[in-house]
């Protein structure tokens, strides 16, 4: 069965599959691989789709992880062209979800089919984890799958994630970690008066502004062969009742980190809160932890995705660990070695999401040679 990933993006694309909602996605997908010979299992969670797809049953296991959901489109004016009609102009395809990432996912399903088709039967097993739940709170999708296939053992020893990556050109850079992310709510307790009579009152913004510069000036940690270092930064800041003669009676700051491995969570929590008490701050800290760092190291996987990359490109691919958190994140829990790899990331949750048709030719090549390279050598 031959897949052409320009269509079956275009086919994706269509499909108005904005966070939680699927938009018939899985379902059209499933429709493609039961005849590969996937076993399709769909896990919904709290209304959002998942879908779990294994051809084999042997290790090693190589799984392709992405997502159907995009992000709401904004103000549909400023788009040239309607974001859910896949539109070519000037050799570019746009659309929402052009680059994150129903190109990706295409190009996963076509890759599997050729490679299924060439080696009908392979050695291990791919698999493929989609969800509709990573652009939202991503509480009921890929780590909703990983929960269900921990329990009963079921252990992947390969993933890519196919998150777009790339700066200028696909496989230009992947990613072989992400950063963790943990969230503080820091409200400031301090007691309301008029301006005029400050020894009547006591000013939280006052109190809190000693602290928050030694916070700002900290050096948490170094970072390591593949992290920056830690970073902490300040999302929001509210005091006030909006007169101009009114000493606010608390402050809430809204902070977060993007931490590498070489720094905890619980060393990040213990170092804010002696800050804080150092400097005397009556407070109360609530924190979120959004996901933890992790990190595939040079190896096995990443050497074949390199390679992948290079006999496909000819690009030597760079390795980073920078941005936002991805599902890698949750995978990890159950896979040692996950790498991220996808097409560039120049206009992701942008008005006018497009991905060059130069870009997408390369992408499912670029994955059946990782499936050639884990599966067959």
């Amino acid at each position: 069965m031959d897949i052409d990933t320009l269509e079956l993006t275009q086919q994706l694309i269509a499909r108005r599959s904005v966070t939680p909602e699927d938009a018939g996605c899985l379902d059209f997908l499933t429709g493609l691989l039961e005849p590969l010979g996937f076993k399709c299992e769909r896990m919904s969670v709290n209304g959002v789709d998942n879908l779990w797809a294994r051809r084999g049953t042997a290790a090693p296991l190589v799984c392709f992880a992405g997502h159907t959901d995009v992000v709401p489109t904004g103000p549909l004016g400023e788009w040239q062209s309607d974001p859910f009609t896949p539109t070519i102009r000037d050799g570019v395809l746009y659309g929402r979800g052009a680059a994150d990432m129903k190109t990706s996912l295409a190009a996963f399903v076509a890759a599997s089919a050729e490679f299924v088709r060439a080696h009908p039967a392979h050695a291990g097993s791919i698999a493929l984890l989609f969800t509709s739940d990573e652009e939202g709170p991503a509480v009921d999708g890929t780590v909703r799958v990983v929960e269900a296939l921990a329990q009963r053992g079921e252990r992947i020893d390969y993933c890519i994630v196919g998150e777009p990556t790339s700066v200028k050109r696909t496989g230009d850079m992947i990613k072989n970690g992400r950063r963790g992310s943990l969230s503080g709510l820091l409200t400031v307790k301090g007691v309301q008066g008029h301006v005029a009579y400050p020894h009547l009152a006591r000013n939280p913004v006052h109190e809190v502004a000693a602290a928050i510069a030694e916070l700002a000036g900290t050096e948490w940690d170094r970072g390591n062969e593949y992290f920056p270092p830690t970073t902490w930064q300040i999302s929001n800041f509210n005091a006030g009742t909006g007169a101009g003669n009114v000493i606010p009676g608390t402050a809430t700051i809204r902070f977060n980190f993007r931490f590498s491995t070489a720094s905890t969570v619980e060393s990040l929590q213990t170092r804010v809160v002696g800050i804080l008490d150092r400097h005397g701050v009556p407070y109360d800290l609530q924190w979120s932890y959004d996901g933890r760092p992790y990190l595939t190291a040079k190896g096995d996987l990443v050497d074949v995705v390199a390679r992948a990359i290079k006999t496909v490109t000819g690009i030597d691919t760079e390795l980073s660990t920078t941005g936002g958190t991805s599902d890698g994140r949750f995978i990890a829990d159950i896979c040692p070695q996950v790498v991220e790899c996808g097409p560039a990331n120049a206009t992701i949750h942008k008005i006018n999401e497009g991905i060059p048709l130069a870009d997408l030719e390369p992408l499912p090549k670029i994955y059946r040679e990782i499936l050639v390279n884990l599966l067959l050598k």
